[in-house]
């Protein structure tokens, strides 16, 4: 038997197209990744995470010599919120990348890693995140929930 899966998001032609508000974490997304570490790949990312109470925490790439011992800017935040704000619910993620060495029109998507922790994430926050992939100056994607990017996700119930 044959199966369609569909996803939903919005595109943008620049993130400053946005509302105010998820413009906003776009741009806090985007200065954090002159913080990013990336003296390898070249590829600075940059991550914001707007918190129900209003709160944005950031994060940034962070490479090293031996790669497998770098981080990526999406789970850098998500750490950081589980750390210094455990009870409280993520509103929505905004993710920007400067690559220095190519032409960035195309919204970057997370890693699998990071899907992975993004939906363990969505799970434990009983609610959808939303989920933003640009730039205010280039084409933006849109994504209500993480599951439109990793629909398969594997998650506690998988464990039993």
């Amino acid at each position: 038997m044959d199966h369609i899966l569909q996803i939903h998001f919005q595109s943008f032609d620049q993130g400053k197209d946005l509302e105010s508000l998820q413009s906003m974490l776009l741009a806090r997304a985007l200065d954090v990744t002159n913080h990013a570490y990336a003296p390898y790949s070249k590829f600075k990312v940059g991550a914001a995470l707007l918190l129900e109470n209003n709160i944005t925490l950031v994060g940034c790439n962070q490479e090293n010599a031996s790669y497998p011992c770098g981080i990526c800017a999406e789970r850098n935040v998500l750490f950081c919120k589980g750390a210094l704000h455990p009870n409280e619910k993520i509103k929505s993620i905004a993710v920007v990348v400067q690559n220095e060495s190519k032409d960035n029109n195309t919204p970057p998507t997370p890693c699998g890693l990071c899907r992975q922790v993004l939906s363990e994430f969505e799970f434990n926050n009983h609610q959808p995140i939303q989920i933003i992939l640009g730039h205010p100056d280039r084409k933006t994607w849109v994504f209500n929930s993480c599951a439109d990017l990793l629909p398969f996700a594997f998650t506690p119930s998988s464990l039993t």
